[in-house]
């Protein structure tokens, strides 16, 4: 495993600028092969995750490339294949979509079932019985989704859970069935609003994206277009909480604030300084922050990946938080390694009660997960001495580059030889620009 030896105890200033949203780039990107043709993807960020998702596209035949600007090109004219690897689809949550997709264009798929960060149960039920709903015939066999349709047709869906990534598969699905698709209860995300936004952009006929209702009318056929997609909020709020637990003051840059608001309300509870601007945001503290309740939630609540950084921040809060997990089930794993750390944390059923101490200590600590691994980091930049973090790589999945960003800005870290640089394994995918007008 990779290791960041970090030390402690140094604010955080200077400018930092927040890369695309992974989750929506993960959507969109599978969104783009409902095209005949190529769509051009700006902002989409160089995550392991996001190679993993171009992998398991190519796999179905869609022509994946990056031009010399840093823009990917997807053309799902090439689309042919209805299994794409159990190698790459295992890895990542997001595979799933492949069965949204290929249902909608060729009318059959077999996915094997996602994998994905540990962090609870998150069965794909809602999706098989969407699909279902939809005129789908679906069944689990040997460790893949097999479905089948001699068409789609449009019907009234009830989302359960609000589930985002439920709300986005049917999406993909319904999008080019026949008749109208009402989903009830979906998820309101900015990612869902900003895949509902690009599919339109593509001639879909999508409304209510950001409601729970969104009404979808099928139509035959998407064209390709260029896209940026927006930001990434959970990047953003992981900055945020960073400078309100090490102190500083840091501007973050290509952002939208609109996203942020309960993120940056509790921040200002806590005693942190936000100020807000078109696209940035300025964040400064030069104080202990005081303790505050959270409970996570569904968008516009507070986001579940950032209660790990906030438990963090919470650790040397001044009083006592109670930190309440909502949405998955086996979210807290990373608290033992908190509390090597010299963190005071109580799980009791669902809930962190966590009584600040005035410091942590560096220690060895283990990532778990992506955003328990942002919670140690954070929690080793406000600690004295130094800490350990093993495991470093699977940062690669939601991060572009937070050890130098974070370096930056005036943290300590250093990145042994072995961690990965997913970035540049991202050139495979990459054509001059004579092979490109040649296509």
């Amino acid at each position: 495993m990779a290791t960041l030896r970090i030390r402690g105890g140094a604010p955080l200033y200077g400018h930092v600028s927040v890369g695309g949203s992974k989750n929506s780039a993960l959507a969109i990107l599978a969104a783009a092969a409902l095209a005949d043709g190529v769509c051009i993807l700006e902002n989409i960020p160089k995550h392991t995750d996001i190679l993993v998702m171009c992998r398991v596209l190519k796999d179905l035949g869609v022509d994946v490339w990056i031009d010399e600007k840093g823009r990917f090109h997807v053309d799902g004219s090439t689309l042919s294949n209805d299994q794409p690897s159990y190698e790459y689809a295992r890895k990542i949550r997001a595979s799933i979509y492949a069965a949204g997709l290929l249902l909608a264009r060729l009318g059959r798929a077999e996915v094997p079932l996602p994998g994905g960060c540990a962090i609870g149960s998150r069965g794909v039920d809602f999706h098989i019985k969407g699909f279902q709903q939809l005129g789908a015939q679906v069944g689990i066999e040997h460790g893949y989704i097999k479905a089948s349709s001699t068409g789609l047709v449009g019907t009234k869906i009830y989302v359960n859970r609000a589930s985002v990534g439920t709300t986005i598969n049917l999406m993909l699905a319904a999008c080019m069935a026949s008749g109208t698709t009402i989903l009830e209860n979906a998820a309101k995300e900015p990612e869902v609003v900003d895949l509902a936004i690009f599919l339109n952009s593509m001639g879909a006929k999508i409304r209510g994206a950001g409601t729970d209702i969104i009404k979808i009318q099928g139509v035959k056929r998407l064209h390709p277009v260029e896209y940026s997609i927006i930001s990434d909020r959970l990047e953003a709020g992981t900055f945020m909480i960073a400078v309100g637990a090490c102190g500083g003051e840091v501007t973050l840059h290509n952002i939208v604030p609109e996203h942020l608001r309960t993120p940056i309300a509790k921040l200002k509870e806590a005693g942190v300084q936000v100020e807000v601007g078109d696209s940035e945001l300025f964040v400064r503290s030069f104080q202990r922050p005081h303790s505050v309740d959270v409970e996570t939630a569904v968008y516009p609540g507070f986001p579940t990946d950032l209660q790990q950084p906030w438990v963090a921040m919470m650790t040397i809060a001044d009083g006592t938080s109670v930190v309440k997990e909502t949405i998955f089930s086996d979210r807290f794993r990373y608290v033992d390694e908190l509390r090597r750390m010299g963190a005071d944390i109580k799980l009791e059923q669902e809930s962190a009660i966590v009584r600040g101490v005035e410091r942590l200590t560096g220690a060895p600590v283990e990532v778990s997960d992506l955003r328990a691994g942002a919670a140690l980091v954070i929690a080793a930049l406000a600690a004295d001495g130094e800490t350990h973090v093993s495991g470093a790589e699977i940062l690669n999945r939601g991060y572009e580059r937070i050890d130098q960003k974070l370096v930056s800005l005036g943290a300590n870290i250093v990145a042994d030889d072995s961690l990965p640089q997913p970035w540049e394994a991202f050139s495979e995918l990459m054509r001059p620009a004579r092979v490109q007008m040649e296509l």
